[in-house]
């Protein structure tokens, strides 16, 4: 079992940075591939970007890729997920995903609120 815990959320204006965090605790996380999701209301929760277990490669969705960047520190057990030039359709929960090699093997955070707004 893996416990990931999301922090880091909050109100931002637009143009504006902020950096999320997910601590992961039970296991450590370097053999699993991680992902930062995002769920705005009324929408379905989508896949922004993902990172290797290694962390030599990541993956960017194209409504995030050039302002957000993935990072992970295997020796802190911590995943990150630092957003640059906000825009008000960033607006979203953002949760933190470890995949196994199995579909048991997958755990969710309970997300952190990020609202973009003036």
């Amino acid at each position: 079992q893996v416990q990931l815990v999301e922090s880091g959320g909050g109100l931002v204006q637009p143009g504006g940075s902020l950096n999320l965090s997910c601590a992961a605790s039970g296991r450590n996380i370097a053999t699993y591939h991680m992902g930062w999701f995002r769920q705005a209301p009324g929408k379905e929760r989508d896949l922004i970007g993902d990172i290797t277990g290694s962390g030599q490669s990541t993956y960017y969705a194209d409504s995030v890729r050039g302002r957000f960047t993935i990072s992970r520190d295997n020796t802190k057990n911590i995943l990150y997920l630092q957003m640059t030039s906000l825009k008000p359709e960033d607006t979203a929960i953002y949760y933190c995903r470890a995949a196994g090699s199995s579909a048991e093997d997958s755990y969710w955070g309970q997300g952190t609120q990020v609202t973009v707004s003036s």
